[in-house]
């Protein structure tokens, strides 16, 4: 299911690509532009993890490094019948967690500095347990590659934005039309890679609690981050806000219905994991 996932994501981003090309350049934009696209797929294949380690400013750490993060991680794998993952950290102060990687032999679970403040044991456990939940379901190819492409599709559609406004293209009816293509293509990309990611936090969410044992820790620790996000701000590329287990970003409670909300409603997540807690989980 992921793999079609993938196929899709790619698929939908490539056409709003080569369609962005066409409104820019014509047949031979469309064509520039649908190169570029599976040259950025591939790419995003083999290297995104390290595209999205970059987007957090985040390095990987060994067992000398963070021996007791290390400890756990290597603890609750094992629980989760997964390969030790590559463990980094990212400086924000924001406690936050997520996972990127292609497959299970090289995923990679990165946790901030905030987290290891500001939460206790348990909670972190069932952080890093939702983190492994998303590796074991391969979520986080899907999320990583729709993170990179959405940040690729934000920065192409700038450039163009730019450039048509101080261009010295005459022609108004073809640059209204590339302008306006160049303001809906990156929208239109958040859409499709929210519409993929907010299901699988459900599912990340259960998952990690099962091979947390409980969970307690997870809806604890859903708690403390909500409330820290809304207090403790994060930079980092918009494109990136779907990939942590909570929304590093303000304004996650947004307009239009929640169409632009990275993840589903905390309190809806923490009231699955309580009804999973008094043995009534809901799929």
């Amino acid at each position: 299911m992921q793999r079609v996932k993938v196929f899709v994501l790619m698929a939908g981003l490539t056409a709003l690509l080569v369609v962005l090309g066409g409104y820019i350049g014509g047949q031979g934009g469309a064509v520039a532009f649908f190169v570029m696209a599976a040259l950025m797929n591939f790419g995003m294949y083999w290297w995104s993890d390290k595209a999205v380690l970059k987007m957090f400013k985040a390095r990987v750490v060994g067992p000398q490094d963070a021996p007791e993060l290390h400890e756990m991680v290597d603890r609750l794998r094992q629980r989760a019948q997964l390969p030790m993952p590559v463990v980094a950290i990212a400086p924000q102060e924001q406690p936050n967690a997520f996972a990127t990687g292609r497959n299970h032999e090289k995923a990679v679970v990165c946790v901030t500095a905030g987290l290891m403040r500001l939460v206790n044991k348990q909670e972190i456990e069932g952080v890093i347990a939702h983190e492994l939940a998303h590796i074991k379901h391969r979520h986080m190819l899907v999320g990583t590659i729709a993170a990179t492409m959405a940040g690729a599709i934000a920065m192409i559609g700038m450039i163009v934005r730019w450039g048509l406004i101080f261009g010295r293209g005459r022609d108004g009816g073809n640059a209204l039309g590339a302008l306006v293509m160049a303001i809906i293509a990156p929208i239109a990309a958040m859409v499709i890679q929210l519409a993929i990611s907010r299901q699988n936090e459900y599912q990340a969410d259960r998952t990690g609690a099962e091979i947390a044992g409980t969970p307690d820790g997870l809806a604890n620790a859903l708690r403390k981050l909500e409330a820290y996000a809304g207090r403790i701000p994060m930079e980092v590329n918009p494109a990136a806000a779907a990939l942590p287990i909570v929304n590093p970003l303000k304004g996650q409670r947004a307009s239009f219905g929640g169409l632009f909300r990275t993840h589903p409603a905390t309190e809806d997540r923490i009231a699955r994991l309580e009804e999973m807690a008094h043995g009534g989980a809901r799929r």
